[in-house]
Order: C-alpha cells, then sequence, then structure tokens
C-alpha cells in the first residue's frame, strides 16, 4: 500500500485562511469535513488547490466507534467532500458521538464531541466491521485517529497501542496519530506515550496531529486552543525516532495567535521530527488484513452490548442519570461539564446573536438549560430550542433583551406550522 507523502501542514479554518495562504512551507492543510459544502468552497481553498497544496477532509461525525453502523447519508457526504476537495485520502475519529435508540429502547443522544470506545474484543469487533462498511463506501483510503479521554473505561481488555495494532492489522486501515492525544491520555489516564509508540504499526501511520491543550486540577484538557507545549513535541520526537512520518500537522481551532507565532509552532514541530529522525529504526513491511480476521459479520449481540453500555454512559454524561458501575465519578463530571461547556461554545458560533442578545448572562443560561436538556439534533436546532425555553419559562428579565431574543426566534422558528402554535403561545405569555 502506498502512502501518500504530504509534508508539513496546518489544520485550515476561516479565521486563518488568509495567514495560511501567504506562510511559507505549508505543503497541505486539513479541513473539518462537515464545515466544507462541496459546491461552494471557499476561495481560499481553492487558490491553495490551484498552487498545488494538498487538502485532506477530516470528519467528526461518522461515529465510527458507535454500536450502529455508519450511516450512509454521512459516508455519502464524506465522499462527495473527497470528491470536491481532490483529496488523496479521508479521515475519521476512533470514537463515538451518539449512542442510543432502538437497539437499546432509549432515546438517541449526541454527545456533541468525540467520546472514548472500551478497548475491549467486543468494541473492537463493531469498529472494525464499521471501518470496513467506511472504506468501502469512500473513493480513497480512509485513515482513523486516536482521541483524547478525560475518563476510562472500566473493565478494558487491550493498551491503545494493541487495541490500534488490532484494527489496522485487521482490516488495512492507516492510521492518523495525534500525539497531543496520546501526551493526554498520559496526563489524565497514567498511560505512557513511549509504551503506545512501541505497539503501534508505525507503518501504517498516514500522519500526524500535534496539538496544544492545558492542565487544570491534575486534568489535561486537549483544547486546540493553546500553544504545543515541550511534552507533546517529546513525543512527535519519540515518534519520528520509530518511523518519518509522511505527515505532521499543526492543529489550532480557537484562541488564533498572530501568523508569526503560529510559523514558530511549526518550525518548532519540524525541528521535533528532525531530532528524531536520526535515531529512525527501519521497520518490516506492513502485513496485509487476515482472510480469516475480517470475514465474519460482528453478531448483533456484541452491537447491542456496546450499544447499551454507552448509552448508559452517555446519558450520565448529558442527561443526568446515575454514573454506570466502575467509572470514575470525579472524571465523569469533569466529562460532563466539559461537553456542556462544548456544547455552548458550538451553539454561541452558530447562532452568534444570542450570546450578543444575553451578554455576560449567556453562558450561565445556556449550562443551566444544557443540564435539562441533552443535545438530540443540530447544533441549529439547538439554539432555537434553548431562546424558546427562554421566552417560554420567562428567563430573561431585561425587557430589550427579550424583545430582541424574541424577535430572533420568531424570525428563525416561527416558519413552520408546529412552530406557528409555539410562536403563539410565546407571544400570549408575552401579554
Amino acid at each position: 500500500m502506498t502512502v501518500e507523502r504530504l509534508g508539513t501542514g496546518i489544520g485550515w479554518r476561516p479565521e486563518i485562511a488568509d495567514a495560511v495562504e501567504r506562510m511559507p512551507g505549508i505543503d497541505w492543510v486539513e479541513v473539518v469535513a462537515e464545515n466544507t459544502c462541496p459546491g461552494h468552497l471557499p476561495e481560499s481553498l481553492r487558490r491553495l488547490r490551484e498552487r498545488g497544496v494538498t487538502v485532506v477532509p477530516h470528519g467528526v461525525s461518522l461515529g465510527l466507534g458507535g454500536a450502529d453502523r455508519p450511516d450512509e447519508d454521512r459516508l455519502t457526504a464524506l465522499a462527495e467532500r473527497v470528491a470536491a476537495l481532490g483529496s488523496p485520502l479521508v479521515t475519521e475519529h476512533i470514537a463515538f458521538v451518539r449512542a442510543g435508540g432502538p437497539r437499546t429502547a432509549s432515546p438517541v443522544l449526541e454527545a456533541g464531541h468525540l467520546l472514548p470506545v472500551p478497548r475491549t474484543r467486543d468494541a473492537l469487533d463493531v469498529l472494525c466491521e464499521n471501518v470496513r462498511v467506511a472504506q468501502a463506501a469512500l473513493p480513497v483510503p480512509l485513515a482513523v485517529e486516536n482521541i483524547a479521554a478525560l475518563i476510562a473505561w472500566p473493565g478494558e481488555e487491550m493498551t491503545e497501542g494493541q487495541f490500534l495494532y488490532d484494527l489496522a492489522d485487521r482490516t488495512g486501515v492507516r492510521l492518523l496519530i495525534d500525539v497531543a492525544n496520546l501526551h493526554t491520555n498520559h496526563v489524565n489516564r497514567g498511560e505512557d506515550p513511549a509504551e503506545a509508540l512501541a505497539d503501534l504499526p508505525v507503518e501504517a501511520i498516514a500522519y500526524v496531529h500535534v496539538a496544544g491543550g492545558f492542565e487544570r486540577d491534575g486534568v489535561w484538557h486537549d483544547s486546540h486552543a493553546h500553544p504545543v507545549p515541550p511534552a507533546v513535541l517529546a513525543v512527535l520526537t519519540g515518534l519520528a525516532s520509530r518511523v518519518a512520518p509522511p505527515g505532521v500537522l499543526l492543529e489550532r481551532d480557537e484562541n488564533f495567535p498572530e501568523p508569526a507565532e503560529l510559523e514558530r509552532e511549526l518550525a518548532a514541530i519540524r525541528a521535533a521530527v528532525a531530532a528524531g529522525a536520526g535515531g529512525t529504526v527501519a521497520r518490516g513491511g506492513r502485513r496485509e488484513p487476515s482472510p480469516a480476521a475480517t470475514a465474519p459479520e460482528v453478531c448483533d449481540a456484541a452491537r447491542q452490548r456496546v450499544g447499551l453500555a454507552q448509552a448508559a454512559m452517555l446519558s450520565s454524561l448529558v442527561a443526568g442519570t446515575p454514573v454506570p458501575e466502575g467509572f470514575d465519578r470525579v472524571r465523569m463530571g469533569v466529562q460532563a461539564r466539559s461537553l456542556a461547556a462544548k456544547r455552548a461554545d458550538v451553539v454561541a458560533k452558530v447562532a452568534p446573536e444570542l450570546p450578543g442578545i444575553l451578554g455576560d448572562g449567556y453562558r450561565a443560561a445556556f449550562l443551566a438549560y444544557a443540564l435539562e436538556r441533552p443535545l438530540t439534533g443540530g447544533y441549529r436546532r439547538d439554539a432555537l430550542e434553548f431562546a424558546g425555553v427562554l421566552l417560554r419559562e420567562g428567563r430573561v428579565r431585561d425587557a430589550d433583551s427579550r424583545r430582541r431574543l424574541e424577535r430572533w426566534w420568531l424570525e428563525r422558528a416561527g416558519a413552520t406550522a408546529p412552530r406557528r402554535s409555539l410562536a403563539r403561545r410565546v407571544l400570549l405569555r408575552r401579554g
């Protein structure tokens, strides 16, 4: 299997699009797949492609580690973005992002973020089959990323390295190794990055992510909004001592610094790779997937066991149900607050008028709302429901803010018959 040589790249975001175009030494960029529209690509991405810069779509919503098979519509949308961008590969995560539904006789809940799958044989079987389904639907090779985690599942049967090795061996999937996530799991779960790297099938690596974060109260938060720390660069050097990464990419999603600072971080990444290159150990060829391992279908019983476990865990995080046995209650609380905060941040981005209307009270109001109402649909629907709750329950005291919020809500929610009825109730309450 030929591995695409990518070089040094950076995550393309609209906020830094102009700076990325001007940066020297950028060989490729990565875009969040769900944030791109195949028929309306940003002009910046078009110009980069015309210059020969490779663009790789990075998906965040497939939920390959979930109990259900990948959604066909999501796979089709991902394939369309690959075609529109002319990409040589596409990437996703080893994670679940939703749980529940008919398999578990419970409501479908959305996490709004990537959550870790248990490193068990059941979960590995489900993940392998889901990866194969995705590979068959996508027009280019798929690479999957290890994620950062605040919490650990009880009763895990494999280390991260062993889990990734078996996944790659059984499916032939490529790996996107995030060294910042290895560092996160070192701080939060006591897992040695060197041990994970020792177990990895490094010849399967498609490329590497590097990102920053911060530590608070002994917990490392993979924020993608802070400088890359020396500890993450050290993990990158360790990886580079085992294999020459085909590509290395700097991720930054928020709190963007001046372009010069991003260029200094890219220089530090190149230096970390160079520092490890002198000790790179030659590896053997990649093993082909075993036919015996890839043939059987995953039994529904395994999917149901994984589904029930994931639904119980997610319900505890977003719906306030009891913490399942074996989980660290303190860490589950940290994760629940983190999910609610991320949800508030995303809603503020898709509906920036809401923080503008509510001012400093937006965040507290949204977090109170999120504790009562799990995310069950998209973020735009979440924004509308949040505003509707504030209006129906009279939670906005300031008269001017209430009028502005009502006008915003009616403009967006009053177009359909069911919401016209709700709109009348809001107006009646006002009267």
